[in-house]
């Protein structure tokens, strides 16, 4: 056989009788298995943008190097390098999180592999492995979120406060700066936190705030109020009632003169600013001045 077979079959230059010789021929059948090891590759650790740049430093170098080689241990090489890019490559993408977000004043329900379902309130992130599933049934949560996971085996929830598992149930998980709330509604979750372990059976809350539990009362609805656009607080510090205002209507919060560690016990509604707005601070017993992109809560008696 010729030796520039290999070439110009890769160029498809080869005519049918050329073809038919080179098929039969031991190149050929060299060449198939490799196509075929490559397929069975387990891919490790990869770094794509190294190992895509160490390939562009090798075949561009300033000083060029003339050197005789055999077109086919040419050939073999460079089908070496595209195997090991093609499988690092699929390795690679079927590692991505699959990633669900909402902005400021948005919210958005998304349904996981096995039909569970997740409601996300505002300005929160979810995450998990959709190629591994099957295998793992776990999340990684930023911010807030409704669960109603789908019966089967163990399902986990990961926050940077604690995790949460349960095998199928609804429940509410919180994960705030200094805020780490979860509240069951239906069966019962696991939470792990600070190297503890504690069982949630529906009706009841776990509530941690900077650090350290706090009692809380027993939730009489069968979904968190966020759900039906209303955002309900109960002995919780003012600070975090009115970082959900910001983040239920995009507005800038400013506060002057007022306690904003003081306990405050109510709702407000997330469809209706000027309502929200009466709702915190006449119970609060402080006042407020709307802009258009900012409001500010000042004491009372502040001039």
């Amino acid at each position: 056989m010729q030796e520039d077979y290999l070439a110009k079959w890769l160029n498809n230059e080869l005519s049918e009788a050329e073809l038919s010789e080179f098929k039969k021929s031991d190149e050929y059948a060299s060449y198939m298995r490799i196509l075929e090891a490559s397929n069975t590759l387990e891919a490790p650790e990869f770094d794509m943008e190294g190992a895509w740049n160490t390939f562009k430093g090798r075949q561009f170098t300033t000083e060029t190097k003339v050197r005789p080689l055999h077109p086919y241990k040419q050939f073999l090489k460079i089908a070496a390098v595209i195997a090991i890019l093609l499988a690092g490559s699929y390795f690679y993408l079927n590692t991505l999180d699959t990633t669900f977000s909402t902005t400021l004043a948005e919210r958005t329900e998304v349904m996981l592999p096995d039909n569970s379902e997740v409601i996300l309130n505002a300005d929160s992130e979810v995450s998990f492995h959709k190629n591994k599933w099957d295998k793992q049934r776990a999340v990684q949560l930023n911010g807030e979120a409704f669960f109603k996971v789908a019966k089967g085996k163990k399902f986990t929830v990961s926050t940077t406060a604690g995790k949460v598992t349960v095998l199928g149930t609804q429940f509410n998980v919180e994960n705030r700066e200094g805020f780490f709330e979860v509240t069951c509604y239906e069966g019962l979750v696991r939470v792990s936190y600070q190297n503890q372990e504690l069982k949630l059976p529906a009706g009841n809350s776990f509530l941690m705030i900077n650090g350290k539990v706090r009692s809380t009362e027993k939730p009489n609805t069968t979904s968190p109020s966020w759900v039906n656009n209303e955002s309900t607080f109960s002995s919780i510090p003012l600070k975090f009632v009115l970082k959900e205002l910001e983040r239920q209507y995009n507005i800038e919060v400013q506060v002057k003169n007022i306690d904003v560690e003081q306990l405050f016990t109510g709702s407000f509604s997330n469809t209706d600013l000027k309502i929200a707005l009466e709702s915190i601070s006449i119970p609060s017993r402080i006042s407020y001045k709307l802009g258009e992109a900012n409001v500010l809560f000042y004491a009372e008696n502040t001039p």
